[in-house]
């Protein structure tokens, strides 16, 4: 999705995994997470509607080498279950293989079982913790 028309199209779906994100400011923060951090946002569309909608980078680490993040990945309440998903983590995966990717990461709160199960399910591996700290002005 690349065009603002594009982006806001994405933005109900999205705002159920990121409810604090805020409608005013959504394309202005997707673009500027593009031109940073070259974030890239896909959607899987069906009978023209956003079905499920994925935000990703390719990086660089010592740790990882060349990776694959998905920073957000959901699929829309009202057409879970019926393989969108599973389309679009297929093209993910694909991504990364193309880009010459080492690894494939995500992040997934500790409450999202359902999710989980998807992510093992698709071949991931629970590999780290990842720790937080909310910085205080």
């Amino acid at each position: 999705m690349k065009s603002d028309s594009e982006i806001m199209s994405t933005f109900d779906t999205v705002k159920e995994l990121r409810p604090q994100l805020e409608k005013d400011s959504y394309v202005e923060k997707i673009n500027r997470l593009n031109e940073v951090y070259q974030y890239n946002l896909v959607a899987l569309i069906d009978d023209n509607e956003i079905k499920a909608v994925a935000g990703f980078r390719i990086n660089e680490s010592l740790a990882w080498g060349k990776y694959f993040y998905v920073d957000d990945l959901i699929t829309k309440q009202v057409s879970r279950r019926k393989g969108y998903a599973n389309k679009l983590w297929e093209w993910l995966i694909k991504q990364a293989k193309e880009n010459k990717c080492e690894q494939f990461h995500l992040d997934s709160g500790v409450n999202r079982h359902d999710a989980h199960r998807f992510y093992l399910k698709g071949g991931l591996d629970i590999s780290c913790h990842h720790f937080q700290m909310a910085i205080e002005s």
